[in-house]
Formats: C-alpha cells, sequence, structure tokens
C-alpha cells in the first residue's frame, strides 16, 4: 500500500503566525492554517488539523462501511457520512482532541435497522482511521433513511 504525504508550511508565533498545509500526494491542495481561526467559531476561509481529521475519518469510514455492508450481504446505494472533531483543553496542557461524533445515514438494499446498525458499528472498529485514533472517544449515530 502507498505512503500519502502532506507538508506544512509555518512562519511566525503561533498567535500571529500561519501556514500553508499542502496535500503533496494528490496535489489536490494548498490550505491556509492559522492557530487563531482554528480556535474560533468561525474558521475564516482557513482549515484545520481538526478538519483535516474529519475528512480523512468520514472518507475512510464510508469506505469501510460500505465493504462492511457488502460483506453483511447488503447493497449501498448512498452513504452520507459525518464527522464532527473536537479540540478542546487537555487536563496535562496545551490542547487536545476531546472527540469524535461520527454520523451516517444510508440508503442500503437487503439490510434492515439491525443490520445496517451492525455494520455502522464493525465499520467504526474497522476503519483504519478510527484505529489510529483510538485514544479519542468515537461516538456513532448510524440510520437508514426511508
Amino acid at each position: 500500500m502507498p505512503t500519502r504525504s502532506a507538508r506544512t508550511a509555518w512562519n511566525g508565533t503561533l498567535q500571529e503566525g500561519g501556514g500553508q498545509v499542502e496535500l503533496s500526494s494528490s496535489k489536490v491542495g494548498t490550505y491556509d492554517v492559522s492557530f487563531p481561526k482554528r480556535a474560533a467559531d468561525d474558521a475564516g476561509g482557513t482549515t484545520s488539523p481538526e478538519e483535516l481529521i474529519a475528512a480523512a475519518h468520514s472518507s475512510c469510514y464510508a469506505m469501510q462501511l460500505s465493504a462492511d455492508i457488502a460483506a453483511a450481504g447488503g447493497t449501498p446505494v448512498a452513504l452520507e457520512v459525518t464527522a464532527d472533531v473536537t479540540l478542546g483543553p487537555d487536563p496535562a496542557g496545551g490542547f487536545r482532541i476531546t472527540g469524535i461524533a461520527l454520523t451516517v445515514r444510508g440508503e442500503v438494499e437487503g439490510l434492515d435497522a439491525a443490520g445496517f446498525q451492525q455494520a455502522a458499528e464493525a465499520a467504526k472498529a474497522g476503519c483504519p482511521v478510527s484505529k489510529a485514533l483510538t485514544g479519542t472517544e468515537i461516538t456513532l449515530d448510524a440510520a437508514l433513511e426511508s
């Protein structure tokens, strides 16, 4: 399996500086990062490590859930996955990711609600990004759409 890379160039102090993160492997974009905007309610056109983790987690989870639905005998028609990653104070000092809330709504053929829930839980446990984030509480809200 390949290794994927990103690069960040940063200038200045934490509070007054800023940088750009480049998605080096795919070359699909370079995005501004800033600590004050990271900690603000309005990101103001910049991304953050938490948003990038949310993107990684939601996409990885969707792929894993698709596989787990198929393994359970179902057919995934459409899956919508949201990952909400929260940054908060670390009791040991500094900051830490305090939680990740996964929400998935799915249109699936061949599985009932219980089967979908079972596949959703299996995907939460089996997703490589979930595995990498085991030190963080990850919650799941999964439901079929009618």
